[in-house]
């Protein structure tokens, strides 16, 4: 599957979905469609059989994204498409934070932030004692690292030599009402994980190339991706605006932001 085009889908669907239900978070949705078209066609997961015991995990930690993962979902074919339509609506299944009640392919309900990467663990750890061979994922915001339940698992995972778990930080740098920096800031980043024995790698987050190589690559560490990414990306006007956290876009905003996918 062509990845580009795939992502390229999956900000059309978060533009629409998002507008339609006058839901928020499109801003975090879009930073991540690159980071899910990747991740999404080198996992080992089955659309006809969404809870095989050998599949991988995956986890959106920070849940309020959860828009783009819906989409995902719908262009692998878990699901109809059709069934986007009704985000955020009253009676849907697709909740404004992502939730696994009713939806094939999500594994864990999240939007409480600091809890997906100890769940992710907690799968990385039980495969390797039951000897199964899967692998388990989770991607975080990294505003969401202000959570010290994030830290406490950072500990954790090279304790129980996790090498079967990849975190990804979508690193877009600006979180709900201003920058990470000005919040709380957490760098040197790398060099903070690095400490804790992970094997880390900083890599573009919009780079599919990049991507592809970082998540492939086999360590003897559980291995910390810092995808550096825009917040908005891929719509010009939503783009580094800390303002689309929460600001869904109108009728003529989606027109627009929807030719310019289409560019």
């Amino acid at each position: 599957m062509d990845t580009i085009e795939l992502a390229k889908n999956i900000r059309k669907h978060v533009l629409k979905m998002t507008s339609k239900g006058k839901s928020s978070h499109v801003g975090s949705a879009l930073s991540i469609a690159d980071i899910l078209a990747v991740l999404y066609t080198n996992m080992n997961i089955n659309p006809k059989d969404p809870i095989d015991p050998k599949r991988d995990r995956f986890i959106l930690s920070k849940g309020h994204a959860g828009a783009a993962v819906y989409a995902v979902l719908a262009e692998l074919g878990f699901f109809s498409k059709e069934i986007l339509d009704t985000h955020y609506q009253d009676g849907s299944i697709l909740s404004g934070h992502v939730s696994h009640k009713g939806v094939p392919g999500v594994e864990f309900s999240t939007g409480s932030l600091g809890h997906g990467l100890s769940v992710a663990s907690g799968f990385a750890l039980a495969a390797k004692r039951k000897s199964l061979n899967f692998k388990s994922y989770v991607l975080l915001s990294d505003g969401e690292l202000d959570e010290g339940s994030n830290w406490e698992a950072i500990l954790f995972a090279p304790h129980h030599n996790l090498d079967n778990l990849t975190c990804i930080v979508d690193y877009n740098k600006l979180q709900s009402l201003t920058s990470v920096k000005e919040t709380l800031n957490l760098e040197p980043l790398k060099d903070k994980i690095t400490s804790f024995g992970w094997n880390v790698i900083d890599i573009d987050g919009h780079n599919h190339d990049e991507l592809q190589e970082s998540i492939n690559k086999n360590t003897s560490k559980p291995k910390f991706i810092i995808a550096n990414t825009i917040k908005g990306k891929g719509i010009s006007f939503m783009e580094n605006k800390v303002v689309w956290h929460y600001k869904s876009a109108n009728e003529e905003e989606l027109e627009k932001g929807l030719n310019e996918l289409e560019e």
